[in-house]
């Protein structure tokens, strides 16, 4: 299990990269295409505002493209070299992974830029409990 305090774990779980105590996003669901993006203004544990200044997550496009990468290497590992396929299963396998996997990636994506500014802080989390 990924311990609270790590920046893994804030990637992971899209918890606020100040605090960790909520989600950044206002549906943790990201299947809800409509919500897949949608992200509250502060946190309301430890006031945290998310957008640092408009259009701070266009970043997050570069990182998306890095992320959408790794998910097709995987997928071209796990059918040719493991699966044995051909490479027309290998191209329809790796164009489905992009598609099942595009709200996950864009997800992803969007926390590793925010943890890339923000940094955890146990001393809100302190404040606040005590």
């Amino acid at each position: 299990m990924i311990k609270k305090g790590t920046k893994l774990y804030s990637i992971l779980t899209g918890a606020c990269p100040k605090c960790h105590q909520e989600s950044m996003y206002e549906n943790k669901n990201p299947y809800v295409l409509t919500d897949v993006l949608r992200i509250g203004e502060k946190c309301s544990h430890c006031g945290t505002k998310y957008r640092m200044e408009p259009s701070f997550f266009y970043g997050s496009m570069y990182v998306s493209y890095a992320v959408g990468i790794a998910f097709a290497v995987a997928a071209f590992v796990i059918s040719y070299l493991f699966l044995g396929a051909s490479l027309q299963i290998v191209f329809i396998s790796i164009i489905g992974t992009l598609i099942v996997f595009a709200p996950i990636i864009m997800r992803l994506s969007r926390n590793i830029w925010i943890n890339f500014f923000m940094h955890y802080d146990k001393n809100l989390v302190k404040k606040k409990t005590e």
